[in-house]
């Protein structure tokens, strides 16, 4: 009987920590009460934080020695996780981000997934759920299809195989096999892995049985900066697996284009029916941001209905926010750029 056969395999929580102070500590409490009645350890792969994260972790590894920090000094996510991974101890490995919170069933629920398929990786959906109007606006953009393009671990769906998953619960002997995340991918590296775990023949499984709450980025700087981030490290990954690439990666790099490009014509137009000029009927390009604008109006109507006034006034500035940060992000990534720029992009 292998390992995962038992009835309560041991799991592995695997999580890499870097400025986390704000949320680090709940992340973590909702891995101590998880239900899971199997041995369990916390591996929380600490990066160079300039916080208070280090000694929040501190205080609770005093209190709890399930609860084990390992020193990330890359800082990066795809080198935490192995460094976790590596010094993991049970078959199951269960990856969680310190913006998440697991609820009590996760594990649970998630190993049964594993048993029941047969799959290398099981995922769920990310709901997002903000404190503030800010954040409440960015989790409206996410949990819809207008704002990341309504795949199944955002907006839910039938349980089955599928292209990658959020988060993730493994089987940690293939993830030794395929040769765990690539360090070199800062943003991405859990849809390049899954690419792996299916090209050597294994599963990636999605069930909507799993979710876990998620906390968006707080300010406005920070969600662009992840997601210009994003978008970089997709377009590095669509320019070194084109045969991967999908309509829904190629829409926002076509709609930030297309905008740009109408409002370039528009501004054109407009000065030439100034002077008189035949290249007035450019000025038509500012069809294409006027149409744009209308969607995120009709978007914020829709999809941010029963919200109050500001997170309504708010999503209006963070759906752009998202699909130009995305949209320029995959451009230059998938550009000669990208490895000039995605060095300054943090994790």
């Amino acid at each position: 009987m292998t390992p995962l056969e038992t009835p309560l395999p041991g799991v592995s929580y695997v999580m890499p920590v870097l400025n986390e102070e704000r949320d680090i500590r709940s992340a973590v409490e909702s891995l101590v009460a998880q239900d899971y009645q199997g041995p369990f350890e916390i591996l929380l792969a600490l990066g160079p934080s300039v916080d208070r994260t280090n000694d929040v972790v501190a205080e609770m590894s005093a209190a709890d020695p399930r609860i084990r920090s390992l020193a990330n000094p890359v800082g990066s996510t795809p080198a935490g996780l192995n460094v976790a991974i590596r010094a993991s101890v049970h078959p199951v490995t269960v990856r969680v981000d310190a913006h998440s919170v697991l609820p009590t069933d996760y594990t649970r629920l998630a190993v049964a997934a594993l048993q029941r398929s047969g799959a290398d990786n099981v995922g769920g959906i990310m709901k997002a759920e903000g404190r503030t109007p800010f954040e409440k606006a960015v989790a409206r953009a996410y949990g819809s299809r207008v704002g990341l393009g309504g795949t199944p671990h955002h907006v839910g769906g039938v349980e089955g195989p599928t292209e990658t998953a959020y988060l993730g619960v493994f089987l940690r002997s293939r993830l030794i096999e395929v040769g765990l995340f690539d360090e070199g991918i800062k943003r991405g590296q859990d849809w390049e892995l899954n690419r792996r775990l299916r090209a050597t023949g294994g599963t990636v499984w999605f069930t909507p049985d799993l979710v876990v709450t998620y906390r968006p980025r707080p300010s406005i700087r920070k969600l662009v900066r992840q997601f210009v981030a994003t978008g970089l490290w997709r377009g590095e990954l669509a320019r070194r697996f084109p045969k991967a690439n999908t309509v829904r990666y190629l829409v926002p790099p076509v709609m930030v284009i297309s905008v740009l490009l109408g409002l370039l014509l528009g501004l054109i137009g407009l000065a030439a029916a100034v002077v008189g000029s035949p290249l007035a009927w450019a000025s038509l390009g500012l069809a294409a941001p006027g149409v744009y604008l209308l969607f995120v109006v009709a978007a914020a109507l829709l999809a941010a209905r029963g919200e109050s006034v500001r997170t309504r006034l708010w999503f209006l500035v963070v759906l752009p926010s998202i699909h130009f940060g995305w949209g320029f992000g995959f451009v230059f990534g998938f550009s000669s750029l990208t490895k000039n720029i995605t060095a300054h992009t943090g994790r």
